[in-house]
């Protein structure tokens, strides 16, 4: 199936219940926030208050779309799967401006490639804008979803990541292997 790039979803789709869940990953913890069937947060390693906003995934009910979602990511993790196939809505988190058009531009990143933060910058309309890349990516409200971790320096670093330098590493060398056994 083809990534989701949506980054709007119905009013009727957000309207339903919030679940907060909190599922284990290769890079840490990972909490996901939920709108009815739509993702409307992740975020990598919640600490704190703001983990206790998340229920562990194996203290819920069992439920048939809970399963598909986290088989999906565990699928992506394991790199068997390009995207977690997540519809998500950045409206609740207010990026706005530039900041959501970077985030679009971020999420039409294919599986297993980088752009530079200045390519993104041009794709989003402010060529000379590719410092405040970073600082968007730095506030994507679904990182994972959003693939910020594919935007590299355009120097041979790969710059930072929300998760992690890391984490960043590792996602990247498991989104390259992935392509490979692909081919």
């Amino acid at each position: 199936m083809p990534e989701r790039t949506e980054v709007t979803a119905s009013h009727e789709e957000t309207e339903g219940e919030i679940l907060r869940v909190l599922f284990p990953s290769p890079i840490g913890e990972v909490g996901l926030e939920l709108h009815g069937k739509v993702a409307t947060q992740v975020v990598i390693a919640p600490k704190g208050k703001e983990r206790k906003r998340f229920t562990p995934f194996a203290e819920l009910p069992s439920s048939d779309f809970l399963d598909e979602i986290f088989g999906h990511l565990s699928e992506y993790f394991a790199g068997a799967r390009p995207s977690a196939e997540l519809e998500f809505d950045l409206g609740p988190s207010g990026v706005t401006g530039f900041f959501r058009r970077v985030l679009k531009e971020t999420a039409k990143i294919p599986y297993g490639r980088t752009r530079t933060y200045r390519r993104i910058a041009d794709a989003a309309g402010r060529p000379d804008a590719y410092r405040l890349v970073l600082a968007a990516l730095s506030a994507n409200p679904l990182p994972i979803l959003i693939p910020c971790h594919r935007v590299v320096t355009n120097k041979s670093g790969i710059g930072s990541w929300v998760g992690g330098k890391e984490a960043k590493r590792w996602l990247l060398s498991m989104e390259q292997e992935g392509l490979k056994a692909d081919r």
